[in-house]
């Protein structure tokens, strides 16, 4: 039976709240838009638009996966960020909003001439700051490779990939200075949001997040501070006299991390809070 917009938004919505799910009419329209390829304010425009068999039978999908626990962003492959969509696969962790805050932070400081991002995952904090950046040029690390073939889809979509250099490579290990004569041997600013999960913690993450993020995105084990030891290990190598770094951190990391940028010479020392008054990024300089 032929069934339009206004009602399968509805029987959608229905779905969605009996299985649980928060704010199921936002999800149950951002899952229609995304099967028909319009905007989400669009679907007000057309409610008695009927939809083909085909339409619905992919629409059925998506609320059924979302009813199971996943998330709309994974559903539709996608992630809105500062304003621009970005290709997400299983491969990468979804990005979340909290992550603004070190892209906020880093516009703050004036565009950087070159820049390195440190588990670059889908590339998002890479690629948005080239956009902002007309200028700037940025080299961009993943262990995994998949992860880096996501990234320069992204470059490639927002049309920056002749400025991204890619590498795989665990934080600085493999990198030597040169980077092939593009970028020179230090960087003006650093900027990572690494795994940072206590192993105790993760069983207790959010179904979304525990399911559907890859767990190497998530945790480097133990006490969820790895990543951001051996990052603060390379910097007197890597960043330049009067450069910049930020990390972005969980909640009750802020005091360690910015413990371990002082050990390792940097000044100018800040944690700075989320929207939510979070703290979110750790930033420090490098002495000049």
């Amino acid at each position: 039976m032929s069934r339009t917009l206004r009602e399968v938004l509805a029987g959608g919505a229905r779905v969605l709240a009996a299985a649980g799910v928060a704010g199921p009419a936002r999800d149950a329209r951002l899952l229609l838009a995304g099967v028909l390829g319009l905007e989400a304010g669009r679907l007000a425009l057309e409610p008695e638009r009927v939809l083909g068999a085909g339409e619905a039978a992919r629409y059925e999908a998506a609320i059924a996966a979302r009813a199971a626990g996943k998330p709309v962003s994974r559903i539709l492959g996608r992630r809105a960020f500062w304003g621009r969509d970005f290709r997400i696969t299983p491969d990468v962790l979804d990005p979340r909003p909290e992550t603004e805050t070190l892209i906020e932070a880093a516009l703050a400081l004036g565009p950087a001439g070159r820049l390195l991002d440190l588990g670059t995952g889908s590339g998002i904090i890479a690629v948005t700051l080239l956009c902002e950046w007309p200028e700037a040029r940025a080299l961009a690390t993943d262990l995994s490779a998949a992860c880096l073939d996501v990234a320069a889809e992204n470059a490639a979509r927002h049309g920056v990939g002749a400025r991204l250099a890619l590498r795989q490579a665990d934080w600085f290990a493999g990198l030597t200075g040169g980077f092939g004569g593009r970028f020179g041997g230090r960087f003006g600013l650093i900027v990572s949001n690494p795994p940072y999960i206590r192993a105790d913690e993760m069983a207790g993450l959010a179904r979304e997040v525990r399911e559907h993020d890859p767990a190497l995105a998530l945790s480097p084990g133990g006490d969820g501070l790895g990543a951001y030891r051996a990052i603060a290990a390379g910097l007197g190598a890597h960043l330049a006299p009067g450069g910049h770094v930020l990390l972005e951190i969980g909640p009750e990391q802020g005091g360690a991390v910015a413990a371990l940028l002082a050990s390792a010479g940097l000044e100018a020392i800040r944690v700075l809070p989320d929207l939510d008054g979070r703290d979110r990024v750790v930033a420090g300089q490098m002495p000049g």
